[in-house]
């Protein structure tokens, strides 16, 4: 078996072959990307304002503030109601948030049509695989662990992990880094996504089914699917591998 070190969640792999350069690698977000997760992060936020004897909110208004993180989630659901962004509600709140949804991180969250056998093309071309999340990453890895999907990433990175976290770019290059891997490519549904890969200089790939509050068409990916279906051909071309290059 292999360990595959560094910062970051690392998993034992499969023993492979030694390679004179690094492989390329396929980097997913997580929320709205590989998995529907809002069900989940929705009941958790609904806790949390009802813990404060505020409205709940509706899954529609809720996925506008999915993608950096429960504490922007919640001060997004306030912005919404009018109500003050005062730090000791946020933190109250914020705790709440947490609480329940590491008791209830799965109850209805799915990977979304086709995802497992898009990793399985990816990893048949020795493309390695990496999540980088602004998800907190115990909580990411706990996701991951609970649809049996973790050990198929080299690493999952989260928005606590190297102190930094999408649209800065550190955050996706040290993902790279710490899946041992060479050139890459981004997945995901959001400009956090899209901005990260953009200032990193890494290709990106856009899908249509995630939480985007801005249209995915103007996020500036260089590629958009609407399943995961379409995402061999693309990877495979943008990481310059085979008949696709070029």
């Amino acid at each position: 078996m292999t360990s595959i070190h560094g910062p970051g969640h690392a998993f034992l792999q499969k023993d492979t072959p030694l390679q004179q350069t690094p492989a390329p690698v396929a980097v997913f977000d997580l929320d709205g990307t590989l998995v529907d997760s809002l069900p989940d992060l929705v009941a958790a936020l609904n806790v949390s304002l009802d813990g404060e004897g505020l409205a709940t909110a509706s899954q529609e208004d809720a996925r506008k503030g999915v993608g950096h993180g429960a504490r922007r989630m919640i001060e997004h659901a306030l912005t919404s109601q009018g109500v003050a962004i005062e730090k000791e509600r946020i933190d109250r709140m914020h705790k709440r948030f947490l609480e329940f949804y590491g008791a209830n991180i799965a109850v209805g969250s799915v990977p979304f049509p086709g995802t497992e056998a898009a990793l399985d093309k990816l990893e048949e071309h020795g493309i390695l695989l990496a999540v980088c999340t602004n998800k907190y990453e115990a909580l990411a890895v706990e996701l991951l662990e609970t649809l049996g999907l973790a050990g198929r990433f080299r690493t999952i990175a989260g928005g606590d992990t190297y102190g930094v976290s999408k649209p800065d770019p550190l955050h996706l290059t040290r993902t790279v880094e710490a899946a041992g891997g060479s050139r890459a490519i981004m997945v995901g549904d959001s400009n956090a996504d899209i901005g990260a890969a953009k200032a990193a200089g890494i290709p990106s790939v856009a899908v249509t089914f995630g939480y985007s509050t801005i249209p995915v068409e103007d996020l500036g990916a260089d590629v958009i699917i609407s399943h995961f279906d379409e995402l061999e051909a693309h990877a495979l071309r943008l990481l310059g591998i085979g008949a696709h290059a070029g």
